[in-house]
């Protein structure tokens, strides 16, 4: 398996609409149809939430659109932190971010695998079959991704489309229920507007944003990337923003808060109050799609990530090696090979646990790679000041968000690799000319 990391246009099969579509599939994924009932509780609090991390995610997708004009190679993050601080560096952040991909995969796929028990029930009660079914779907989405890039956009697109058509139908019931008064605003005096709860708010809905810089990971694939990946990662932050907003807000005011908050599928509770008790399968299906498409793209990422590492030099160089059509072929199995251990090792009653580790694992290592990423930006050029300043500073206060036990376990995540960084220097050094 050989070829060239940058590629002719043939190796490029990712344009604007692809890339786009990657972007925001990759942030909306099977979270969002619960994200009205974490938020209701928040009352009015909700709304500076909003803003305040819609307008940390653009400064930070301006900061990625920034570097990746300067350098628009694959890798991304890691391209950006080792041109700023160093390879050392750089490893750590990579390899945070590499472990969330394949452990965040596995949690995507259960969900996958949970909203499909609506239509085979089976897999709701026997662990065997439903564990069975989500690593074969990992393996049919890697296979996909591994026949190559145009395949697995083609997938993304298609889902993207998709997915947002539940999200676009509640805003509709909204408009159409407004002038008849059937909206229930939230009690402004419960709970009161405070620093706490925004902050607490803000740290639910950037979970919502993660993956914004999804197109610069694998820069190599896409079509003229100095220009296509800034307008994907700005574009694709920016619509779905506007989307999280206008659904999120729109459940929130067709269900009582109350309601909302106890609600197991909020967007389903709304569209089957309007559309009848069969929509309900129907949100199901979206949902499944949505985390399918949201499995796709993170995937894509999965392989590429080590793949960028490899290439430049801290990772064993065979992963680096490409395929004939420019995939990491390597990189894709070791990825997957993984994500099916994390299966396995869970296949148990303990799903819930393991989403919530999971969630701390992949928000704070992504917390921890925006803020090197934007002290990158500060370093290097290419964007504002005021606007790495910003990402900088929003990041950090998401950090203090998300809580001392994310914190812990994102440092315990970047410490793992510390064996491998030294396995990797030592053969360094062995391989090194005298």
């Amino acid at each position: 398996m050989t070829g060239d990391r940058s590629g002719g246009a043939a190796a490029r099969p990712l344009g604007l609409v692809m890339a786009t579509a990657l972007v925001v599939g990759n942030m909306i994924g099977s979270g969002v149809y619960m994200l009205p009932a974490s938020l209701a509780p928040y009352g009015w609090n909700v709304i500076p939430a909003w803003g305040i991390t819609i307008a940390g995610s653009l400064a930070l997708a301006a900061v990625f659109a920034g570097l990746c004009r300067a350098r628009p190679e694959t890798g991304g993050p890691y391209v950006y932190v080792r041109a700023a601080f160093g390879t050392d560096v750089a490893f750590y952040i990579a390899w945070a971010y590499w472990i969330s991909l394949f452990v965040g995969n596995g949690a995507i796929a259960v969900a996958t695998v949970s909203y499909l028990s609506a239509f085979v029930p089976a897999l709701a009660t026997s662990a065997l079959l439903s564990t069975g079914i989500t690593i074969a779907l990992v393996w049919t989405m890697t296979a996909i991704n591994i026949s190559g890039t145009r395949n697995a956009g083609w997938v993304q697109l298609i889902a993207t489309a998709v997915k947002i058509l539940p999200l676009i139908a509640v805003v509709i019931i909204a408009a159409m229920a407004a002038p008849h008064g059937d909206l229930t605003l939230p009690d402004p005096h419960r709970p009161e507007i405070g620093l706490a709860a925004i902050t607490t708010a803000g740290t639910l809905t950037l979970w919502a944003f993660l993956g914004m810089e999804s197109a610069t990971v694998p820069a190599g694939k896409v079509a003229d990337p100095g220009r296509t990946i800034p307008l994907a990662t700005l574009g694709g932050t920016a619509l779905t923003g506007l989307i999280y907003l206008f659904a999120c807000t729109a459940v929130i005011l067709l269900l009582a808060p109350d309601v909302a908050a106890h609600s197991a599928a909020p967007f389903a509770d709304v569209i089957g109050r309007y559309w009848g008790a069969g929509a309900a399968h129907v949100v199901a299906a979206f949902a499944m799609i949505s985390a399918l498409g949201a499995l796709n793209g993170w995937i894509l990422l999965q392989g590429e990530m080590p793949a960028a590492m490899a290439a430049g030099g801290v990772f064993p160089r065979a992963l680096g090696k490409l395929a004939a059509n420019g995939v990491p072929v390597r990189a894709h199995i070791l990825s997957s090979c993984l994500v099916t251990a994390v299966l396995a090792l869970n296949a148990s009653k303990t799903t819930v646990n393991l989403f919530t580790f999971v969630a701390l694992l992949a928000t704070t290592a992504s917390l921890v790679m925006y803020v090197f990423v934007a002290a990158a930006a500060l370093k290097l050029g290419g964007v504002r000041r005021w606007i790495a300043i910003s990402a900088a500073i929003y990041s950090l206060w998401a950090l203090y968000g998300a809580g001392i036990e994310a914190n812990i376990w994102g440092a315990v995540l970047i410490l793992a690799g510390v064996p491998v960084w030294w396995v990797m220097r030592r053969r360094a050094r062995h391989l090194a000319p005298a």
